[in-house]
């Protein structure tokens, strides 16, 4: 579980391709203080598991579902990436309960300023925006951002300028894919209210000529 406030820039070192999977090498300074293999790591948004750790950074294992739901396979050595460990129990919970599990791609459509702050509005699928709304929370590439406004087919947040700085948001241009992630609790609650589904009724062994057979 993570909260979408963002630790540090990696960068990735390297990238080994499967023929459907991935390992990434990812540069880190901050967030190998207490990293330890088999911890988890939000990459762009994406809980990743750390599979091996050493003083430049840490490795870890991208599959197949991974790679479709994400950005991570659009990655390369030299980009930058955002990076935040596990949320401890006795921390600050400063962003919004983030799962790390993408829900799906968006691309951002519009970038422009507005005095201190930058709006970036984004298209994403309907799937996705049925549980986007306004002043409700959204992960874009791990970021928990506030939303500002919603459209039928996309969405816009607006960035202060620390968020853009410290974040590889300040970098993303219009076409620029990015993760998205809804709000876990949205998700939850559809899915809480949704009639229950009965099993079909069960057809009983009972009937007259059973019963006559057995002397009844």
């Amino acid at each position: 579980m993570f909260t979408g406030i963002v630790e540090e820039l990696g960068t990735i070192r390297a990238i080994r391709r499967g023929a459907s999977s991935a390992v990434l090498s990812i540069g880190a300074g901050t967030i190998l203080d207490d990293l330890k293999v088999g911890d988890s790591v939000a990459v762009n948004g994406v809980c990743l598991t750390a599979t091996q750790v050493d003083g430049g950074g840490f490795t870890a294992d991208v599959m197949h579902e991974t790679l479709d739901r994400s950005s991570l396979a659009r990655l390369a050595p030299g980009d930058k990436v955002n990076l935040e460990r596990a949320m401890a129990a006795g921390g600050r919970f400063g962003g919004h309960i983030v799962s790390g599990h993408i829900d799906a791609t968006g691309t951002i459509t519009d970038r422009r300023r507005d005095d201190n702050a930058v709006w970036y509005t984004v298209s994403a699928p309907a799937a996705l925006l049925r549980y986007v709304v306004e002043k409700g929370s959204i992960a874009i590439d791990g970021i928990s951002l506030t939303v500002a406004a919603v459209e039928a087919d996309r969405f816009s947040v607006s960035v202060i300028p620390h968020t853009a700085a410290v974040t590889v948001l300040g970098g993303k241009r219009p076409g620029d894919p990015v993760n998205l992630e809804a709000d876990l609790i949205g998700k939850y609650v559809e899915k809480l209210l949704r009639p229950v589904q009965a099993p079909p009724a069960r057809r009983s062994a009972l009937s007259l000529e059973f019963l006559a057979e057995h002397g009844f």
